[in-house]
């Protein structure tokens, strides 16, 4: 029994080692079929990455630059200047100091004229000890200027923002008046003003506008990311009336006729940027304060208080000074035996005295009511050889002709831009300017 019993358990002792072993050698040979399958994967599966080369960028990691900028944290001021306010002004409501506004006015001194400036936005960007990273100054859409710190320096520039030029015609036809024509055509006020200035020595645009005349114009529009900016330079005009046309085509600086002659006048037929008359010319006007018939030798143009007065000639200023009954009151000579008289202005321009000298289209005083006055207007009136005339009626000699040397190059540009006045161009973006 016991004999059976040992010898027994001595074969189920060898049962033991034998499964011990196959075990083993299952265990090893599944390690090492795994194995095999890991390399497999490693040359044939998974996607070869090169090992990167001793200072390449996947080996350094980022640059100290991108490392400082992922941890600083910029300290933002933005700001807004708005009309009759100045950048010094605004930044300084922004609590910048006395000594990083003169920066910012230095580097951008050579770029911006401040006198000039109107609005704009800026964003100054500086770093944890309050040193100035960056700054930005928005003028306009197109107009973006920047500071940024180099090896000499604070240096500005201004940033080139892509845009698009499109040459476009633009027309209408006056049913009561310009700017309704053009708000017709889908077109902003700003180009009624170029438009009219452009003929100011042809057109009398107060006494001379009838329903039923046409207008033509070609002009560049701007536009950025297909939005419309602003209006280019006018390429050409045209405007038709019953028993006149006037054509201007722009070349080198000027705007002539088909001809060649300049439409620049020695006089402008208007001292105020396109307004409405109230009173016309008349030798049997009743007076609206002194009462009674007296004659007006002059034009009343109603307009705001403070609206700019211009010379409508090159002259000398003669008198300015208080006028009487035409309050505070500017006199000019001109060649040819020709006076301008403009009263009732609230003030005069800069630097206007008499004695001085000064060019056409120069301020030389704002519309008021002093004096004699119901409102606010200009009383414009003019004389030659000390007689009164009608501003309304007076004719001027014809201007300049173009250069010899330069006739043929002219009526090459002639020819083009006449193609577009009498053509049927189409602007596909006609709607867009509109919008206010």
């Amino acid at each position: 029994m016991v004999g059976f019993s040992f010898e027994k358990s001595n074969r189920l002792g060898v049962q033991a080692s034998e499964v011990r072993r196959r075990k083993i050698r299952w265990f090893l040979l599944s390690g090492t079929v795994f194995i095999l399958l890991l390399v497999a994967a490693y040359f044939f599966v998974l996607p070869y990455k090169p090992i990167p080369s001793k200072g390449s960028p996947s080996d350094i990691g980022p640059s100290p630059q991108e490392v400082q900028t992922q941890k600083t944290e910029y300290q933002i001021i933005e700001g807004e200047i708005k009309t009759k306010s100045t950048l010094s002004q605004s930044l300084t409501e922004k609590n910048v100091s006395p000594q990083r506004i003169e920066t910012i006015v230095s580097a951008l001194k050579p770029l911006v004229d401040f006198r000039r400036m109107k609005r704009g936005t800026f964003r100054l960007m500086a770093d944890e000890k309050g040193e100035m990273v960056k700054f930005i100054l928005q003028l306009g859409p197109l107009e973006i200027y920047e500071i940024e710190k180099g090896p000499q320096g604070y240096v500005a520039q201004k940033k080139e923002v892509p845009s698009e030029i499109q040459l476009v015609k633009v027309e209408g036809v006056i049913r009561s008046s310009l700017f309704e024509a053009m708000e017709a055509a889908r077109e902003r006020e700003s180009l009624v003003i170029l438009f009219a200035e452009i003929l100011a020595g042809e057109i009398d645009f107060y006494k001379d506008v009838k329903e039923g005349d046409r207008f033509q114009i070609v002009v560049e529009k701007v536009y950025k990311e297909k939005e419309f900016i602003r209006y280019g330079p006018i390429q050409a005009v045209k405007y038709q009336k019953a028993d006149r046309t006037v054509v201007g085509i722009y070349f080198q600086g000027d705007f002539y006729n088909e001809k060649g002659l300049t439409l620049k006048k020695t006089f402008l037929k208007s001292p105020l940027r396109f307004t409405r008359i109230s009173s016309k010319f008349s030798r049997t006007r009743k007076h609206p304060i002194l009462g009674g018939v007296l004659p007006h030798y002059g034009v009343d143009y109603a307009a705001p208080t403070g609206t700019p007065v211009w010379a409508v000639a090159d002259g000398t200023v003669v008198s300015c000074g208080w006028g009487g009954g035409f309050g505070k009151q500017v006199i000019l000579q001109h060649p040819n035996g020709y006076q301008t008289y403009y009263g009732h202005l609230s003030g005069y321009g800069p630097g206007i005295r008499k004695g001085v000298r000064v060019k056409q289209k120069q301020v030389i005083g704002y519309v008021g009511s002093t004096g004699l006055s119901t409102g606010p207007h200009l009383d414009f009136r003019m004389a030659k050889d000390g007689k009164f005339r009608n501003p309304l009626n007076e004719r001027f000699p014809a201007g300049d002709q173009i250069e010899k040397g330069k006739r043929e190059a002219f009526e090459k540009r002639r020819d083009e831009m006449l193609v577009w006045l009498e053509g049927n161009a189409f602007d596909p973006k006609r709607q867009e300017p509109s919008k206010k």
